[in-house]
């Protein structure tokens, strides 16, 4: 114990010097900076492949009438890019930041469960390549949709949906256990002083996040089961029938998937805390109501789930109840919001690239906040209700809040993580020109949604048409500008000028910003163990 101490203070600890070399050591890694690494290239290549299949739809959409692909194959292509996106792409990116910084904002020498660890990053390769395939396999792959809603996915399924439902099962044992590692090590392995109230947000951003996944992956587990049985079991949970219900399966689904849509953005939430106030140069506004704040999300996001389900004609009183408790949700959100703008407030602000995607993230992530208050009104819904109005809703609240929310993260902490500074001018390159094609993308969505234009079809009468060339231009604008992300990284790796020891140096030095003074700890005299 004593040796492992010591160690720590010397830069190293006893990952460091095992036997294992160049692809074993990634393969049999127990190092959370490795695990960290791994789930952050693994997200990049899931954010590309997904992209891909949102040029294909965008490419398809770019004019009326079928000119790339087949119906079926657009809507194969809607559903894995969801699927790759939300799975793939944007809950590993935050996994790896989170095994990354957690150890380092806390004080521990790694995760809690290096082991665990390893296996719940090498589980995520084998699930997406499982679930790739059932686009390879006869009858193609899953055609339903990102939500997969029964009895379209049991009983008109392809017979590739089997695999899909495996290939689910194994990302959420990977999130289960990528979240008990959390909670472990937030818990057991906090420096001597580092009370719960003194973390960094993005810690408890994190803490919360996990319990939330330990609380709803099993959901998940469950309905993909209920197919299962459905599709080779003679059950009817989802058949009418046999005595099942259809809407049974929306339940339980949404039960699971409104606060995955949390489980998006919570982390998000805790890499903007960290940023804003080192590029304001003031301590984060309202540390102890922020912290509330995500709790009352994080409850809150277990009674909304129906508010998907406005359409499916459930008691008034039951649209009554999910209409006022998720507008009740924008209470919390809101304080996070006019903290963050209270943090900005006569503070010296600079605007490097991390500063630049954190305004960006409070500024687009509240239209998605808005929009979605316009969607929380029930006899409203009912007219915007599986329109592009709500594409654009989501995806307002899902790119610049998550992937926006990644970026801030990745080129806040690249200098600590490799050492080297990346080049300014080309960063901010990638944000002005992620922003403009964000923007293009999404925003023209409201009007097309307004005026009636159903999501998810591969065809559209002539008055949508120019709206939609100009979503496909703004898609592949933001699609290929990550690519200057990409050899931003490699070039930074490769050719980078050494970072400064404090590469956000600030008046008062707070790129580490604590709410209160930071805990004593020294691992030069280490703890007496009996």
């Amino acid at each position: 114990m004593t040796t492992q101490v010591a160690d720590v203070e010397h830069g190293h600890d006893d990952h460091d010097h095992g036997p294992a070399k160049g692809i074993g050591r990634w393969l049999f890694s127990t190092n959370h900076k490795d695990i960290g690494t791994m789930y952050l290239i693994f997200s990049l290549i899931m954010l590309f492949f997904g992209g891909a299949m949102a040029f294909v739809i965008r490419a398809e959409l770019f004019q009326p009438g079928l000119q790339l692909v087949e119906p079926g194959f657009f809507n194969q292509m809607i559903t894995m890019h969801g699927l790759i996106m939300v799975f793939g792409a944007i809950m590993p990116a935050f996994v790896g930041l989170a095994n990354w910084m957690i150890p380092l904002m806390i004080g521990a020498p790694d995760m809690a469960l290096p082991r665990l660890n390893n296996l719940s990053f090498w589980i995520l390769p084998f699930a997406f390549a499982m679930m790739s395939a059932t686009l390879l396999m006869d009858g193609g792959g899953p055609n339903f949709g990102w939500t997969f809603y029964a009895p379209l996915s049991t009983t008109y399924a392809p017979p590739s949906v089997t695999f899909f439902i495996f290939a689910i099962h194994m990302m959420g044992a990977s999130s289960i256990m990528g979240a008990i590692n959390v909670v472990v090590t937030i818990f057991n392995m906090r420096a001597p002083g580092m009370t719960l109230m003194r973390m960094p947000m993005f810690c408890w951003t994190w803490l919360i996040t996990a319990f939330l996944l330990i609380a709803v992956m099993p959901v998940l587990a469950g309905v993909v089961t209920m197919m299962l049985m459905d599709i080779h079991f003679g059950t009817s949970f989802f058949d009418a029938g046999g005595g099942g219900d259809p809407v049974l399966f929306q339940h339980v689904f949404w039960f699971f998937g409104h606060p995955e849509v949390y489980i998006m953005i919570l982390p998000s939430f805790g890499v903007v805390s960290e940023v804003i106030p080192t590029f304001a140069r003031k301590k984060l506004f309202g540390y102890h109501s922020m912290v509330y704040a995500i709790i009352a999300i994080a409850v809150l996001s277990f009674v909304v789930w129906a508010h998907h389900m406005f359409t499916v004609g459930m008691p008034l009183a039951g649209e009554l109840f999910f209409m006022y408790t998720t507008m009740l949700i924008a209470i919390p959100t809101g304080v996070k919001i006019f903290n963050w703008i209270a943090t900005m407030f006569k503070g010296s602000m600079t605007f490097e690239t991390p500063m630049l995607f954190a305004i960006a993230f409070v500024i687009l992530f509240t239209i998605g906040g808005l929009s979605g208050i316009m969607l929380a009104l029930a006899p409203v819904d009912f007219v915007y209700h599986d329109t592009y109005f709500v594409v654009a809703h989501f995806h307002y609240v899902l790119v610049p809040g998550a992937i926006f929310g990644i970026f801030a993260g990745v080129y806040y902490w690249l200098p600590k993580w490799s050492g080297k500074m990346y080049s300014e001018p080309m960063a901010k390159f990638h944000f002005w020109m992620s922003f403009i094609g964000l923007n293009l993308t999404f925003f023209p969505m409201h009007f097309i949604g307004l005026a009636g234009m159903p999501r998810r079809i591969p065809d559209y009468p002539l008055q949508f048409a120019d709206f939609n060339m100009i979503v496909s231009v703004g898609a592949f604008i933001f699609g290929t500008s990550q690519l200057i992300f990409v050899y931003i990284l490699i070039k930074t790796m490769r050719s980078g000028e050494k970072a400064p020891q404090r590469p956000w140096e600030s008046a008062e030095g707070l790129e580490w910003t604590l709410p209160s003074p930071a805990p004593y700890h020294s691992f030069a005299t280490p703890p007496k163990v009996d």
